[in-house]
């Protein structure tokens, strides 16, 4: 089925975007063909001259960076194009290793970004399905989400959030995080940023001697009474082919929230699994292959009282190559391709008021009607960084492009939800070129994308094109030794994303009792992000005593992003609005664009280190409102609670035991009527009783606070969130 729908979306069927991606595709690899083909020879040249001081630098940054290991923000981002950690880029990222995902213990992706300044997660009461909000800006593509490459696109038109992904906590190594649209060398679309799950792999599970390796996790939790099982299991057919699997099964009950009150429709059952091999063909090329799917059942109630029942499956296909000259010098090429494709079948469990998608009359849809859900995305991404010096300055010229293609089918009995949102079909791809100079104490990026989209169903078509530059000057201006981390930047930049199907084309009418149309949009523009950046990376080692670290970052942004889209409410009172009069209440739904939505806040993220235990300290403020053509202005909806998180943590026994906590305070958003100030309280302890044996306790939410996520204020009813929750697991490990 799924290898069926990817043909459907491939080139046959592919509108101009895809072509013109095609030939920048094949022009890139016919450029990278030639590199490797001159390989040889630049090697040959290289043994008989001296290396310049790039090409020494390239030869020393494996022990730069295995020196560098130490601290949390100086783990290598695997979404960095040019191999760098969070505290060398001039760029607001932050990287989560396995070790923090593993103290935090996460059962949702709100969990596994506890503390990452900038970035909020939205999720409905059951908080499998999630939204990722960086600087205010979510949804529709706002934020690219990608699992090992491939972008999740998955959307459904309801109340509070619309774009949501499926993957669990446990199959995930590593999450790596850049806010604004300083990334869009990694997609169109991404003017929030992006968010980049990197899933485990079988080296990280291996040990030096062993050729296979296993282990069994349980884990209880006690809100909602929950159970979480993992297994994997890892395979090393000789030194050039490896091969891992996991799955995981969570059963989940209704949990309690900080008053104590059962949160009706918050339990689930999923199952998830990851298989992944990695081939070298070559000391200089690694593919990996790789597979990440879910099977989620759950129920959603109306009122307290169960409305349907909801049966989803995702799987992500992946597929990434990358191959390198000996020096990286100038070739070191990456082709990644993947496939997701997310279903939801949706069985009313009630009659259900509804109206008839054809002919806008009122019709009762019966127990057992099944709505279907069918979003299938395929990407391709290529890009090649070439290293080499000119006149006494160090370039990494990035270059590359790509195509993200969605198809979006919807159907089932007339009147189900599924006819909220849209099918259609919608093509973005780019290009790209950035430079990244360093002299001395000064580097500059300078970089240009190159977007276009078309859209289109049955009925409309539409496209567009835009030309996005960015520009980053850093200084690191001083000598003295405890200055000689600090770094200065300054960053312009600009993004382009394309209207989604939904936001274009969503029609019909709202179901049940509050009746009202929702109109179409063919004319939307599309939104272009320009934000200005000011940041400082200070990076220190050995302050207090031998050994330890301080990494600090600090950004303030200021972000316009002209022709805003958002819902409105328009009244049928108004002769200019285009609002008939129909059933029910005299109003209509629709997306608009706005002049522009200005957003600006601050950024801290910072970790102290010495080996013996740890503290570290983020924090991120974040305002935000819309102005209309007209010059109105207005609060925007998706401004998350401004945050302040500190972390201790203290290791004992040789660094076996690691015991600590966590505060978070939350500033309740202006203009959001159901938000409030709250502050949580999280406790944990890991134990690595042998080396085969490790015991892990966590305490979220430690003093039973009432509270909701500011983020769905815009649901039909309050969502209480999960009241005190005591976690406890036990790993056993195995191998030979």
């Amino acid at each position: 089925m799924g290898l069926v729908n990817w043909g459907r979306t491939g080139r046959a069927n592919a509108g101009p975007g895809f072509r013109s991606m095609a030939s920048s595709i094949a022009i890139l690899m016919a450029g990278a063909a030639a590199i490797a083909l001159s390989v040889p020879a630049a090697k040959a040249q290289q043994a008989a001259q001296p290396a310049t001081g790039q090409q020494a630098d390239q030869k020393n940054k494996a022990d730069e960076k295995a020196a560098a290991e130490g601290t949390l923000l100086d783990k290598i981002l695997v979404i960095s194009r040019t191999g760098e950690t969070a505290i060398q880029s001039l760029a607001s990222a932050s990287h989560v290793d396995r070790e923090q995902l593993e103290r935090r213990m996460a059962t949702t992706p709100n969990e596994m970004l506890l503390g990452v300044p900038g970035v909020a997660v939205q999720a409905d009461a059951r908080r499998v399905s999630s939204s990722i909000n960086i600087r205010g800006l979510q949804d529709f593509g706002r934020v690219a989400v990608i699992v090992d490459g491939a972008r999740q696109n998955f959307q459904r038109s309801d109340h509070g959030t619309q774009s949501t992904f499926y993957v669990d906590p446990e199959l995930i190594k590593s999450v790596d995080v850049i806010r604004g649209p300083v990334a869009n060398t990694y997609g169109s679309g991404a003017i929030g940023g992006v968010v980049f799950f990197d899933t485990k792999d079988a080296e990280d599970f291996l040990k030096p001697e062993e050729t296979w390796a296993g282990s069994i996790t349980g884990r209880y939790e006690s809100n909602g009474k929950g159970w979480t099982t993992s297994a994997s299991g890892a395979y090393r057919f000789n030194e050039n082919w490896d091969a891992l699997g996991n799955i995981v099964y969570r059963d989940y009950g209704d949990y309690k929230n900080g008053g104590g009150d059962t949160v009706a429709g918050t339990g689930f059952d999923v199952l998830s699994g990851l298989l992944k091999t990695t081939i070298r063909p070559s000391e200089n090329s690694e593919l990996k292959l790789g597979w990440v799917g879910s099977s989620d059942g759950w129920t959603e109630t109306s009122s307290g009282v169960p409305a349907n029942d909801v049966d989803l499956k995702s799987n992500t296909f992946t597929a990434r190559y990358n191959i390198t000259d000996d020096a990286k010098s100038w070739l070191d090429l990456h082709i990644n391709a993947s496939y997701n494709k997310t279903v939801l079948d949706l069985t009313t469990l009630v009659p259900q008021n509804r109206f008839d998608p054809g002919t806008g009359l009122p019709v009762v849809l019966p127990a057992g009607s099944l709505s279907i859900l069918d979003v299938g995305t395929t990407g391709i991404d290529i890009w090649n960084t070439s290293r080499f010096e000119t006149a006494g300055v160090a370039h990494e010229l990035t270059y590359g492009g790509d195509w993200v293609g969605d198809d979006v089918e919807t159907g089932g009995t007339a009147g189900g939800d599924s006819f909220y949102t849209p099918s259609g079909k919608r093509n973005v791809s780019g290009g790209y070129i950035q430079d990244k100079l360093t002299w001395e104490w000064l580097e500059v990026i300078t970089g240009l994308r190159y977007d276009n989209y078309s859209l289109k169903d049955s009925g409309h078509e539409t496209s567009g094109d835009r030309l996005s530059p960015r520009i980053t000057v850093g200084v690191s201006p001083f000598e003295r030794a405890a200055l000689t981390g600090l770094q200065f930047y300054g960053t312009y930049a600009e993004g382009y994303r394309s209207p989604s199907l939904t936001e274009m084309l969503i029609s019909g009418n709202h179901p049940a009792g509050v009746t009202f149309p929702f109109l179409p949009n063919p004319d939307l523009k599309p939104e272009t992000g320009k934000t200005v950046e000011f940041g400082v990376n200070y990076k220190q080692n050995d302050i207090l005593e031998a050994g330890d670290a301080l990494r600090l970052k600090a950004a303030y942004f200021n972000n316009n992003v002209e022709d805003y889209i958002d819902g409105v409410t328009l009244s049928a009172f108004d002769p200019t609005s285009g609002c008939p009069f129909g059933p029910g209440i005299p109003i209509c739904f629709q997306y608009q664009n706005f002049a522009k939505a200005k957003i600006n806040g601050f950024e801290l993220e910072s970790v102290y280190d010495a080996g013996w235990g740890y503290g570290g300290l983020s924090a991120s403020i974040i305002n935000g409102h819309t102005i209309s053509y007209e010059g109105e202005r207005a609060d925007l909806a998706s401004i998350p609670s401004s945050q302040v998180t500190a972390q201790l943590g203290l290791r004992f026994l040789e660094d076996k035991l690691t015991v600590g906590g966590e505060v978070q305070y939350n500033g309740k958003p202006k203009g959001n009527p159901v938000a409030k100030d709250y502050t949580l309280v999280n406790a944990f302890a890991s134990y690595q009783a042998t080396d085969n044996l490790k015991v892990d306790f966590r305490a979220d939410n430690l003093f039973d606070v009432k509270y909701t996520n500011p983020l769905n204020g815009s649901t039909t009813a309050v969502l209480y969130e999960p009241g005190i929750t005591l976690k406890l697991a036990a790993t056993m490990r195995f191998g030979g």
